[in-house]
C-alpha cells in the first residue's frame, strides 16, 4: 500500500507548492480511483494530527509551524477582531470565558477581514479580563475579493463605501467616472489591496448596478455581494434544451407504471416547481402503503455532465424576496422534472409500509412514472378533510378519501415522532408582499397548519427510510446531520428559562424541551424562549459522519425529497439507481471527497440563507423609510454589555437599543445569569422577552443598521408576561412625522470618513 501520508506531506511542503484540492492531490501523489480509500484515510490521519489544513473551499495547505493556529477572523465595529480556531490548542481550549477565541487588536490584524481564513499565533499579552491575545501571521484564503457598495467622489478621486460592516473606511477606486459611474450608484468592486489600520484599501469597479434606491438594484446588490450565480452559461442551457428534446413520456423503459394511481401534490399556492407527490393505499394485512414520489432529476442531470457541474457549484436554489434563482435551468426544474397535474413525469418512488399504528415494517425503492391526479394548495386541504369545503364537486371521492387517509396517517406518525423525543420549535415566519416595483407592500405570517404537517411528516418518513436503508447496506452517503448541543449552552438556556419563571428539569432532555415549548405556546414569552432555544442548538449540515439528527431524534437521516432545489438530494437519487442496478454490489458513494462535498454544500446553503436574510432586512428598512415609521412595538431578543437587541413584534426587523439610550443618569450592568441588564441607581431591569416601545433613531441602509432610542414616556416597557396592547400598523397610513434622517446621517458619516482619506492616501502612495 502506498505510503500516502509521507507522499502528501512531502508534496504540500515542497518549495513553491500551490494549494490544490483532494482530487488533484490524489493524482499528484501517484494515487488512482482504486487507491482512493487509502488516500482518504491518510488525509484524515494528517488532519487529525493537524499536519495539514483544508480550507472551506477545499484547498489543502500544510500547517506552517507548531505554534501557528489556523482559524477564521471575525472583526468588530471597533476595528479589532477575534480568531476563531478550527482546532483549539490546549493553551486556549480551556479559556472557557471566551470560548477559546483569540482577541486580536486592530494593529495585529494586518489586513485580515471578517470570514478570512488565517494563521495566527498567541502573543505575550492579555486583555483586562484575562483573555489571550493573538496576531495574524498569514492569510490562508480570503472570504471574498468582490464586494458591493455605494460610489462617491471627493477631492477629485473615486471611492466606494462597501455595504455592511466589513470595512470601516471607504475603498479608493481611482479616477472619477470609470465605467460611466455616477455618485450614489451601487457598484461591484474587486479589491486590489485590502485596508488595514494604516493603509487605505484599493479596488477597481467591475460593474455598475444602477442608482441607489432604484427598484431592483437592492436585489442585484445582494446577489453580487454573496456571489450567487445569476445567469446560466449557454452550454448549460443548451444541454437542458437537449434533455427536453430527448424526453419521451411514452418510453417508460423499466420504470414501474403508476400513471393510473390516485396521486396528489400539496404545495404553496405560488409554487413554481413541484418535487414531491403522494399516494396512499391499504394492504391486505390492513397496513398502510405510503408512496412518496420524488421528481427524478437524476434522469436529466447525469453525473459529470455540464448540467451536473453547474448544479453542484450552485448547491441549492436561492429563494430571495421577490426572486427565485434556480439550481437547475427552468426548462428542467420548472418543466421536465416538475410533477405537474395531468402530465406524465418520471419519479423515484419510496414505498413505505406502516402498520395501522404507524410503525414502518418495509421499504422499497423503484424508478417509476406517475401522472398527478390533482394539485392542491395548502389552504384547500383541511376544508376537504373536515368536510367543510365549498368546492366538493370538484374533488372526486377517490381523492377526497386519499386526503382524509393522508391526514389520519400523518397525525399518527407525528404523534409517534414526538413521543420518541423529536423537537419542534414554534418560531413565526413572515412572508413579505411586494408591489409591481418590487417594493415591500406588507407582510403576512406564514401558516403552518395540519395541511403542512401532512407533507412534512411524509417527507421526513421518506428521508429517514432512505437513510436507514443505505445504512443497513453499509453504504457511505451524504447524511443530513444535526449534532447534539454543547452542555454549557444547554445549561445557559435552562438558567434563562428559570429567569422567566419556568422550570426545565433536564436541559439535555428533548422531551422536557418540547414540553416547555408546548407550555409557552401562545404566551408572551413564546418567541423569546424559542429563539433562545434555537441559539443554543448547533446548525444542521451535510457530512458522511454518523452524527445523528438531534432535533428529529433519529440516528440516520438524509435529504431525498427535493432534488430540484438541493444538490445533496441528487447524490442520494444516484445511489438509489446504483442499488437498483446492482443490488448486491453497490458500495455507495466514493469516500474520496465526500466529506469535503458536504462541507461545500453546507456553505452554499448558508450563503443562500444569509442572502435571503440580508435582502429581507434591506427591503424592510427601505419600507420603514418610505413609510416614515418612527415608533415600533418590539421584544428584546438579545442582551449584551453594550445594549439590547430588539425585534419588531409586527414588523419583523431587528435593531439595537444602545445602552447609552437607556438613561443619562443611570449606570447599567449586565446580569448574565438573568439574561438582563439592570440600572445601578434606579433598579430598572431589561431582560430577554420584555416588550418595549421604541423610537427609530437612525436607519443606515448601506450598513443595514437600525438604531433605536427610548421614548420619553415612562410606559415604554412591558414585562415578558404582559403582551403589548397595540401593534404598529404594517400596511396602514403613513406617519405624519418626518422620516428618520437616514440620508443626512449618511452624508455626515461620509464627510467624517473622508477627512482621514488624505492621510491614508499619502501612506498608500
Amino acid at each position: 500500500m502506498p505510503d500516502f501520508e509521507k507522499k502528501i506531506l512531502d508534496y504540500v511542503t515542497r518549495p513553491g507548492y500551490t494549494p490544490v484540492r483532494e482530487k488533484s492531490l490524489l493524482k499528484k501523489v501517484g494515487g488512482s480511483k482504486s487507491s482512493s480509500t487509502e488516500f482518504e484515510q491518510a488525509m484524515q490521519n494528517l488532519r487529525s494530527r493537524k499536519d495539514i489544513l483544508i480550507s472551506d473551499s477545499g484547498l489543502i495547505r500544510p500547517v506552517k509551524k507548531e505554534s501557528w493556529i489556523a482559524g477564521m477572523i471575525k472583526k468588530t465595529n471597533s476595528g479589532a477582531g477575534y480568531l476563531i480556531p478550527h482546532h483549539k490548542p490546549d493553551e486556549i481550549a480551556h479559556d472557557q470565558r471566551h470560548a477559546g477565541d483569540l482577541y486580536i487588536s486592530e494593529r495585529d490584524l494586518g489586513d485580515a477581514q471578517t470570514g478570512d481564513e488565517v494563521y495566527g499565533t498567541v502573543i505575550n499579552r492579555r486583555r483586562s479580563g484575562g483573555q489571550l491575545c493573538g496576531r495574524v501571521v498569514e492569510i490562508i484564503e480570503r472570504a471574498s475579493t468582490t464586494f458591493v457598495g455605494t460610489y462617491f467622489e471627493t477631492q477629485g478621486e473615486g471611492y466606494v463605501h462597501v455595504d455592511g460592516k466589513i470595512f470601516n473606511s471607504p475603498i479608493h477606486v481611482g479616477d472619477p467616472g470609470a465605467k460611466g459611474v455616477s455618485s450614489e450608484d451601487k457598484v461591484v468592486i474587486d479589491i486590489l489591496q485590502f485596508p488595514s489600520k494604516n493603509y487605505l484599501g484599493r479596488g477597481v469597479i467591475s460593474k455598475v448596478l444602477g442608482p441607489h434606491g432604484k427598484p431592483g438594484v437592492d436585489l442585484l446588490s445582494i446577489i453580487y455581494e454573496f456571489g450567487i450565480p445569476l445567469e446560466f452559461p449557454e452550454e448549460v442551457l443548451e444541454e437542458a434544451r437537449e434533455q427536453a428534446s430527448l424526453f419521451d413520456e411514452k418510453k417508460l423503459g423499466n420504470r414501474r407504471d403508476l400513471t393510473k394511481e390516485t396521486i396528489v401534490t400539496i404545495d404553496p399556492n405560488d409554487a413554481r416547481d413541484f418535487d414531491d407527490a403522494i399516494s396512499l393505499n391499504r394492504t391486505d394485512k390492513g397496513h398502510w402503503l405510503l408512496g412518496v414520489h420524488i421528481a427524478d432529476v437524476a434522469h436529466f442531470v447525469k453525473e459529470g455532465s455540464v448540467l451536473d457541474r453547474e448544479a453542484k457549484s450552485r448547491g441549492t436554489s436561492v429563494y430571495l424576496p421577490g426572486r427565485v434563482i434556480p439550481m437547475i435551468p427552468e426548462i428542467v426544474s420548472n418543466g421536465l422534472a416538475s410533477l405537474q397535474e395531468g402530465q406524465v413525469r418520471f419519479t423515484k418512488t419510496a414505498f413505505i409500509e406502516f402498520t395501522a399504528e404507524g410503525i414502518p415494517v418495509h421499504t422499497e425503492f423503484v424508478n417509476s412514472a406517475i401522472q398527478v391526479t390533482q394539485r392542491f394548495a395548502y389552504e384547500q386541504v383541511m376544508p376537504i378533510v373536515e368536510g367543510r369545503d365549498q368546492e366538493g364537486a370538484q374533488v372526486s371521492g377517490h381523492v377526497r378519501d386519499l386526503l382524509k387517509n393522508m391526514h389520519h396517517l400523518a397525525m399518527i406518525l407525528r404523534g409517534r415522532r414526538f413521543s420518541s423525543g423529536a423537537l419542534e420549535l414554534h418560531i413565526s415566519e413572515v412572508k413579505l408582499t411586494f408591489d409591481d416595483k418590487h417594493r415591500v407592500s406588507g407582510a403576512v405570517e406564514r401558516e403552518h397548519d395540519e395541511s403542512h404537517q401532512i407533507i412534512e411528516e411524509f417527507m421526513l418518513a421518506a428521508n429517514i427510510a432512505v437513510a436507514e436503508a443505505f445504512n443497513d447496506r453499509g453504504l457511505r452517503f451524504l447524511r443530513r446531520v444535526h449534532p447534539s448541543p454543547e452542555a454549557p449552552r444547554q445549561l445557559a438556556f435552562a438558567e434563562f428559562v428559570n429567569a422567566l419563571g419556568y422550570t426545565l428539569k433536564k436541559a439535555q432532555s428533548r422531551k422536557d424541551l418540547q414540553k416547555l415549548v408546548e407550555q409557552v405556546h401562545g404566551t408572551p414569552v413564546e418567541q423569546a424562549i424559542n429563539y433562545a432555544l434555537l441559539r443554543s442548538l448547533k446548525q444542521a449540515e451535510y457530512t458522511d459522519e454518523e452524527l445523528g439528527h438531534y432535533a428529529l431524534a433519529v440516528d440516520h437521516y438524509c435529504h431525498f425529497t427535493s432534488p430540484i432545489r438541493r444538490y445533496p438530494d441528487l447524490t442520494v437519487h444516484r445511489m438509489i439507481d446504483e442499488i437498483l442496478e446492482r443490488p448486491d454490489k453497490g458500495k455507495g458513494q466514493s469516500p474520496h471527497g465526500l466529506r469535503q462535498l458536504g462541507k461545500e454544500l453546507s456553505l452554499r446553503e448558508r450563503r443562500a440563507e444569509s442572502a435571503e436574510r440580508e435582502l429581507t432586512k434591506v427591503k424592510l428598512l427601505t419600507w420603514m423609510i418610505d413609510n416614515n415609521i418612527e415608533t415600533l412595538q418590539t421584544m428584546i431578543t438579545g442582551v449584551e454589555t453594550f445594549g439590547l437587541f430588539c425585534r419588531g413584534t409586527d414588523v419583523p426587523v431587528e435593531g439595537l437599543l444602545h445602552i447609552s439610550r437607556l438613561g443619562k443618569h443611570d449606570y447599567f450592568r449586565q446580569e448574565v445569569a438573568k439574561f438582563s441588564i439592570v440600572g445601578e441607581r434606579t433598579g430598572q431591569e431589561y431582560r430577554i422577552g420584555d416588550y418595549l416601545t421604541v423610537e427609530v433613531e437612525k436607519i443606515d441602509l448601506d450598513r443595514r443598521e437600525l438604531d433605536f432610542r427610548l421614548p420619553h414616556s415612562s410606559k415604554a416597557k412591558k414585562s415578558a408576561t404582559e403582551k403589548p396592547t397595540k401593534k404598529p400598523t404594517y400596511q396602514g397610513k403613513k406617519s405624519t412625522k418626518s422620516a428618520p434622517k437616514a440620508k443626512s446621517n449618511e452624508k455626515k458619516k461620509k464627510s467624517r470618513k473622508t477627512k482621514s482619506l488624505r492621510d491614508k492616501k499619502k501612506k498608500r502612495k
